[in-house]
């Protein structure tokens, strides 16, 4: 099942994805989902963040060849991060650049979506804590995360983590392709399989320190080829299963924000 959530009326509703159709959730997703009349098509339809979360935690230096980092070794625990909730974005929704920053890159990843409560799991049961999985785009102003040491600010603002366009409740987070083109120049292409950290050992490892929440996200990491974006730019994330998750690079028009 693809799960979505979209603009109706002014007002953000849950719907399932069939094809190119979208058809309406009465409740919420992380029931049992009973589908229900025709909303429109995917092309029709204003997609918001797939979820809400409570917390995204991003998962840093977790794929084989970690050399985009410039960083020579892989770490012996995951290295985590954090991005607020207000950073989350939908398919099609601008990647805003901010005004204090002279380099913003781009970071394609698979996004776990967490279903059920979590604290304290097991690796080997950790599939049943998660809901799906979705498209991630771990923006981040590498200028700013270089010169302070520390990554809130520089994974922190408005529009820095586009999610979607779907949460899939099929596809085997552990094995599957993840591309990332720019203005449709493939840039990054892996299989989740080469995660130094899996997807249940990350689940696992995150609820021995914090309790996951229904709807919260884990960012697994990137692949070699990130890189830097400019003004006009379109990112699109693609992983086998799910779809595509494209935004536009535009600059931030918010007076004297930093």
């Amino acid at each position: 099942m693809k799960l979505l959530r979209y603009v109706a009326d002014g007002r953000p509703r849950n719907g399932v994805l069939e094809g190119a159709d979208v058809y309406t959730i009465d409740d919420g997703i992380f029931d049992d989902v009973k589908v229900g009349p025709l909303a429109g098509t995917l092309r029709d339809i204003q997609l918001l963040p797939p979820c809400l979360p409570t917390k995204i935690v991003a998962v840093g230096l977790n794929y084989a060849n970690p050399s985009q980092e410039g960083l020579p070794t892989l770490p012996d625990e995951p290295i985590l991060s954090f991005k607020p909730p207000s950073a989350a974005s939908g398919a099609g929704a601008p990647i805003l650049w901010p005004r204090a920053s002279s380099r913003v890159d781009f970071e394609g990843e698979l996004a776990l979506v967490i279903g059920k409560t979590a604290r304290h799991v097991d690796a080997a049961a950790a599939h049943q804590y998660i809901l799906g999985v979705t498209c991630a785009n771990d923006v981040t102003a590498r200028d700013l995360q270089r010169r302070e040491g520390q990554w809130a600010r520089a994974k922190g603002y408005d529009s820095f983590c586009p999610l979607g366009p779907c949460i899939d409740t099929a596809v085997d987070p552990a094995a599957c392709q993840l591309i990332t083109r720019v203005n449709r120049e493939v840039r990054q292409s892996a299989s989740t399989s080469l995660l130094h950290f899996g997807p249940y050992d990350l689940v696992s490892y995150i609820s021995q320190i914090m309790t996951l929440l229904p709807g919260d996200v884990v960012l697994t990491g990137t692949p070699s080829g990130s890189g830097s974006l400019k003004l006009g730019d379109v990112v699109e994330v693609e992983i086998e299963g799910i779809g595509v998750l494209w935004n536009p690079v535009i600059a931030a028009e918010c007076p004297g924000t930093t």
